[in-house]
This record gives C-alpha cells, sequence and structure tokens, in this order.
C-alpha cells in the first residue's frame, strides 16, 4: 500500500466494527475517499474528534487494495469552534456536506469544489448568513453547468413578467408557454445575483421571505439534479 498526503473535509461518517468508523473523505487532491479510522470510537483515541463531519483537516493515509484506504493521521486546520456549539449553523454546515457528496465523484479532484466547500463552512462559523445554503446550492450548480435559467423562459426566451419556477424544466416559464409554480420578481432578482457575480452582496441580506423562497428555489434545483431529497434539510427543518 502507498502512503500519501492531502487536505480534505470530513462529509460524511459512519460505524464500522466494534471501534471503528469509515470517514468519507473530501480531498483536495484526489477527490472523495472513502477511509477506514481504526479505533476512533474508543475512549482515549488520538484523533476521533478531528473526523467528524465538517472537519478541515490534513491527514495522512495508506491507499487500500479495496475501496477503504487508512487514516493514519489527522491534524485540524480549521476548527470550527462556533459551528460545533451552534445547531443553526450546524444544520446549515450539513446542508452543504450532503449536496457536496452527491455531486462529488470517486477519485476524482475537484480542487474548486474543495475550495468552495471549505468556504463555505468558513463562512458559516465567521458569518453564519441566512443565504448560504441556498447561493452554495446555485454556485455548486453553476459550476457543473447545470444553473437553472433564470433570465428568460427556458422555452422560448420570453422575459415578460410574470415568470414561473418549472423545476422540471430546470428554469423559468413566461405566462405564453405555462407550467410551473409562482415565483416573485425578488427571489429571482436575488438569486440572478448570486449566479451573475453578486454574491457578497447577497450573503449580506436578512433573513426574510425572499430568503427564504430563494432557498425554496435552490433547493428544488439541486433535487431535481441528483434525484433524491437532501436529508440534512429535512432534518434540519424537522428540528
Amino acid at each position: 500500500m502507498s502512503l500519501y498526503r492531502d487536505v480534505a473535509i470530513v462529509l460524511r461518517t459512519h460505524k464500522f466494527g466494534e471501534a471503528d468508523r469509515v470517514v468519507v473523505l473530501l480531498t483536495r487532491q484526489r477527490g472523495k475517499v472513502r477511509a477506514v479510522a481504526k479505533g476512533v470510537r474508543r475512549t482515549g483515541s488520538k484523533f476521533g474528534s478531528r473526523l467528524e463531519p465538517g472537519s478541515h483537516v490534513q491527514v495522512q493515509l495508506h491507499e487500500g487494495r479495496g475501496e477503504l484506504d487508512l487514516v493514519t493521521q489527522a491534524e485540524t486546520i480549521e476548527p470550527h469552534h462556533r459551528t460545533r456549539q451552534d445547531l443553526q449553523r450546524l444544520a446549515r454546515a450539513a446542508a452543504l456536506l450532503e449536496a457536496v457528496e452527491q455531486f462529488a465523484q470517486d477519485r476524482e479532484p475537484t480542487p474548486r469544489v474543495f475550495d468552495m466547500l471549505a468556504g463555505g463552512l468558513r463562512t458559516i462559523e465567521e458569518r453564519d448568513p441566512a443565504m448560504i445554503t441556498a447561493a452554495f446550492y446555485l454556485k455548486l450548480l453553476a459550476r457543473e453547468g447545470v444553473a437553472p435559467q433564470l433570465d428568460g423562459c427556458i422555452d422560448c426566451g420570453g422575459t415578460g413578467t410574470p415568470l414561473s419556477w418549472a423545476v422540471e424544466a430546470g428554469g423559468v416559464r413566461c405566462g405564453g408557454c405555462g407550467g410551473g409554480r409562482a415565483v416573485s420578481d425578488a427571489a429571482l432578482s436575488v438569486a440572478r445575483a448570486v449566479l451573475n457575480g453578486g454574491l457578497n452582496a447577497v450573503l449580506d441580506l436578512p433573513e426574510d421571505a425572499t430568503t427564504h423562497e430563494v432557498e425554496a428555489l435552490a433547493v428544488s434545483a439541486l433535487e431535481a439534479h441528483v434525484e433524491r431529497r437532501m436529508r440534512a434539510l429535512r432534518v434540519a427543518s424537522a428540528g
């Protein structure tokens, strides 16, 4: 087995055997990697707490013969103390982690997605803006080349109002083409700003009906693309 080092963010963990865990990592140089962290569920484990979901770490791993590598070292890069002590921050971080896990492919490097996720988690830690989940989802879709078309009707290109959100079509439709659910001009304006270079201003917006509407739009677009519901969002809503 070959030894390698990388920076990583823990996307998810689950129990493995009596004392071990499987950690799903997004590494910067190797993409999504699954690895066994031995003994981390035992009291006094030397790096168990460093391998929780959302942890940003420097890791050393042995490459396995199968699909699971082996974690041999883990050192914290960014501790995210405020996030770990705040349920709202934790919920938003979990929403980002789950989305990236759905997009990332095993052992296919996506350094821009890694940097997006690291930046998103850092923003939650420092500012926890209301629009972070919606903005991250829209930017992630755009990075994959599947951002919703919001500037004009997806069928005819018309820009007349009112426009409706047609998730199954991947964008908005005009009244003439029909179909979709009502969406406000304000929500469309905010979503367009995210996709067209106005992210910083959007992240300063206070939580209100418009930010909730944009989040619903972004979530539905992402769920339609990955063809599954985002579990972290449902758990957060239930809580």
